[in-house]
């Protein structure tokens, strides 16, 4: 199993974080170690003073597909769920100033929160989705899919031009605006169409 994510694609969380906007979607991998285990805490990592979530919607591929025409997208995944993408932000800043990998600072151990999934078909359409991301009761991060520079099924296409997709991998379809630290002993919830997906306490 592999988590793929797509970076900057929300115009909003760009023009906050002042990147340039890809031609190309960006595409990183984190390994399975980055995922937190079910009902586990997050721990902020002791090389980052400014650890930073992002909570994305997720979706679960369920056959293996290369080379997908967009138009059959939607025969790859039939879960959709959400998660956090921890980012240690000052080690990420160390690194594109010196252009290098940000592997470090987005794959660490622990770097990656899946949620529970739902069904597709008890979802509405997927680029009109509505979620949120609340820090201990505060909603931190609202948004649609449907403000996604590159949709789901575009997304499902390109990277399988680069990746074989197997089932059980893991697509983070990028963050929007909101994002920010976390500090020990906070709780994060994050809500999909009203339906609480996950909540991880920080330590």
């Amino acid at each position: 199993m592999k988590i793929i994510c797509i970076g900057r694609n929300y115009s909003d969380h760009i023009e906050e974080l002042a990147n340039e906007k890809p031609i190309d979607p960006l595409v990183f991998l984190k390994p399975d170690t980055s995922l937190v285990l079910k009902n586990q805490p997050f721990f902020i990592p002791p090389f980052s003073n400014d650890v930073h979530h992002e909570v994305e919607v997720l979706i679960r591929i369920n056959r293996i597909g290369k080379h997908i025409q967009q138009k059959f997208s939607h025969k790859y995944y039939d879960q959709i769920g959400l998660g956090i993408d921890f980012t240690a932000r000052d080690l990420q800043a160390k690194l594109k100033s010196k252009g290098l990998p940000w592997e470090k600072a987005k794959a660490f151990d622990g770097a990656a929160v899946v949620g529970d999934w739902i069904r597709k078909c008890e979802l509405p359409n997927v680029d009109q989705l509505q979620f949120e991301m609340t820090k201990n009761g505060d909603v931190v991060q609202r948004a649609s899919t449907a403000l996604m520079l590159r949709k789901v099924d575009e997304l499902i296409s390109y990277v399988s031009q680069f990746f074989t997709l197997k089932i059980g991998d893991i697509i983070f379809t990028g963050t929007p605006a909101g994002v920010g630290p976390v500090s020990v002993n906070d709780v994060l919830e994050g809500f999909l169409e009203g339906h609480r997906l996950f909540s991880i306490k920080i330590k």
